[in-house]
């Protein structure tokens, strides 16, 4: 917190007031200390400010559809649908091209076994 000038001229530190007078009994009908802790007559702590806290956040958020949800949602691969070629479209190179390409893998088929013996 911010240091403060009183109306004497005097620094008052009041980060440093808060903290030293934390575990004292406020002035008023709540049965607080300073932090916000509820305290019975002898100045025990009965419920810790962090548990207020976090009750009056629930009952907030405490509401599902109140709450931001981040959903990742994958989606399934889209498969590419390849048209296959119809003969009667293809040209006379296209053809001879088809035919070789399944000629030279029946080639690398040979190739690889022959390698395989060795």
């Amino acid at each position: 917190m911010k240091s403060y000038k009183s109306a004497m001229g005097k620094n008052v530190d009041m980060a440093a007031l808060a903290a030293r007078n934390e575990h004292t009994r406020a002035v008023g009908n709540m049965n607080v200390n300073a932090r916000g802790d509820t305290i019975d007559a002898n100045g025990r702590v009965i419920r810790p400010v962090t548990d207020k806290v976090n009750e009056a956040y629930g009952k907030t958020v405490g509401n599902k559809s109140a709450q931001v949800r981040r959903q990742v949602t994958t989606r399934p691969p889209v498969e590419q649908k390849v048209k296959p070629k119809i003969e009667a479209e293809l040209t006379p190179a296209e053809l001879e091209l088809e035919e070789s390409f399944e000629d030279d893998i029946e080639v690398e088929k040979i190739k690889a076994q022959e390698t395989k013996k060795k």
